[in-house]
Formats: C-alpha cells, structure tokens, sequence
C-alpha cells in the first residue's frame, strides 16, 4: 500500500479513531476492510492504527485480532501475559493446565479463547470455555482499558496444535510500540499548546529555555521510539521488536513526565486530557513486557551467546 490509497486509509483510520471507540471502532474498522489490510499490508495497517488509536485515547479489539491472526485462529480472543511479562501464559503440570495471564474488553465478549503454554522447546495452544476461568476485574490506574486478570487452573481445555508464540508476541509488541508514540505525540501536542498560549512575565512560557529543553528532549525519545519502530519492522527479528517496544515505552515515559512539568497544575485536572493518556501509557508500557525488564533479557541473551544483533539494514 502507497501513496494515494496509503493516503485515503489513514485518513479513513483517523476518522475512525476520531469518532469512535470500543466495539463501535471495531465495526468501523471492519467497514474500512482494515483485518484485508493487515494480511495485504500488515505494517501499513498496524502502524497506522495502533498510532492513531495512541493519540485518540480510544480503544478496540485490534490487538486481539492481531495476535489471534498471528497464531493462527482468527475466530479467538487470546489470553495475554500477565502484566510485565511476554512469556505464554499457560504452564503445563502433567495433565493439567495452569493460566497466569490478562484478558482484554474482548475477553468476555467470546465464548472461548485461546491459551498459549510453553511444551518443552514449543509452543501449544488450547481452546478454553471463557466462562469457565476465574476471573478479575483490573481496576487500578486506567479502568477504561477493561481488563481482567485470569489466574488458576483450567479444566475442560481442547489442544489445537502448536503455534508460534513468539512471533505473535513481537507482532503485538510491534503494535503497542506504535501505540505508545500515538499517545506520546499527542501528549506533546497537549504541553506545546500550553507552553504558547501560557503568559508569565508578560510572554508565553514557550520562550523559556527549560520549557524548550524539555520539549525538545520529549521529541527526541519519541522520534528515537519511532526509528526503532521502523527498524524493527525490516529487521523482522523478535529481538528487534522487543527493543522497538522497549524504547516506545521509555520515551513515553519521558513524554509523560516532560509535559506533565510544562502543563504544571492544569495537567493533573481531569478537565485536562494529559491524565488520560499518561494513565494509558503507563499500562501499555507493561504490557507484553515492560521497559526494564525487556532491556535487562536483552542484555542478558548477549552476555550469554557473546554476540550482539545483527545489525538492522537502513
């Protein structure tokens, strides 16, 4: 997909994004063919909109169906790492099957999803009645997302075969990396408005070199998050998606902090939208791993084969 139809879908994924949210964003993506457009064009599809759907706020089933695609079972909600962590949520113990992980607002609206254990040196995935796991509402910083926590053992659960689990897992870190820059420029976009339209000592705040500073150190962790994103996708390494996501998720942080000073008191009003996308992003920071602990297994893969990545071709 290029130029002018690249073009026309975002613009129809912006309008989407812009108006809705929930099950009625999912509709409206299904009207726009976006699940043809992921398997013609995935990294035009996922990068388009998990960036507009971080700037708008808004949320949708897309990652469900990215990951369920990934693996091979498009008709299925599939159970996420519990948060922080990227590993399969399901554990074997002979016969039994035990599940530590998060649904998200898709979850209870399938009758079964899709459970991923690791089986030796494998990955196998099972069909499980929803109904039938323990479940927990996730309230906490940004209760808009709807997730639940799913821990216990599983019963009744039918084996479908094995799946490539950490493909699937670099797809969504991918996809949540983009995510993560979509809130960060919007945010941005919240503190570079303040700072003009502010007065102090009779001119706008944006004539302050420390405002300067943190705005301009904002958009370097977010366009640093953005070429990681790009790389990633040529490298097409589960390496390189676990780095982009890190680096997504660390310049939103940034992005956070450094317009949460500029905004000062307005930003903490939940008259101000900053609140919103700061809860946002500190969740989607922890999903399918987090900053930290991504960099700290990175870094520990390297020590233990002594051999960096390769390097991503530009």
């Amino acid at each position: 997909m290029e130029g002018d139809d690249l073009a026309l879908f975002e613009r129809s994924l912006e309008h989407a994004t812009s108006n809705h949210t929930g099950a009625a964003l999912d509709a409206a993506l299904d009207g726009l063919g976006w699940q043809e457009a992921r398997s013609a064009d995935p990294r035009a599809a996922v990068s388009l909109l998990f960036a507009l759907q971080g700037a708008a706020n808004v949320t949708s089933s897309a990652l469900d169906q990215l990951l369920a695609h990934a693996l091979g079972h498009d008709q299925s909600v599939v159970l996420l790492p519990a948060i922080g962590q990227w590993s399969a949520p399901g554990a074997l113990a002979g016969s039994r099957l035990q599940v530590h992980g998060v649904g998200t607002s898709s979850f209870g609206a399938r009758d079964t999803c899709l459970i991923v254990a690791r089986a030796r040196e494998s990955h196998v995935a099972f069909e499980v009645e929803t109904a039938s796991l323990p479940q927990r509402r996730i309230e906490g910083i940004d209760s808009s997302l709807s997730l639940v926590a799913v821990t216990g053992e599983v019963v009744g659960g039918r084996e479908v075969g094995p799946v490539d689990w950490r493909s699937a897992i670099a797809l969504g870190q991918l996809a949540l990396g983009h995510e993560l820059v979509g809130a960060s420029r919007r945010m941005l976009e919240l503190a570079r408005a303040h700072a003009l339209d502010r007065i102090q000592f009779g001119q706008p705040i944006a004539k302050f070199q420390a405002i300067r500073h943190r705005l301009a150190e904002t958009l370097v962790a977010i366009e640093a998050g953005d070429a990681m994103l790009e790389a990633a996708w040529l490298d097409q390494a589960p390496q390189a998606a676990a780095m982009a996501k890190a680096v997504a998720a660390r310049g939103a942080r940034i992005a956070a902090r450094h317009c949460q000073q500029v905004l000062a008191g307005i930003g903490f009003t939940t008259e101000h939208a900053l609140h919103r996308y700061v809860r946002r992003v500190l969740v989607l920071e922890q999903l399918l791993g987090g900053t930290r602990d991504l960099t700290r297994d990175l870094g520990r893969e390297i020590l233990e084969h002594r051999q960096l990545p390769a390097l991503v071709p530009l």
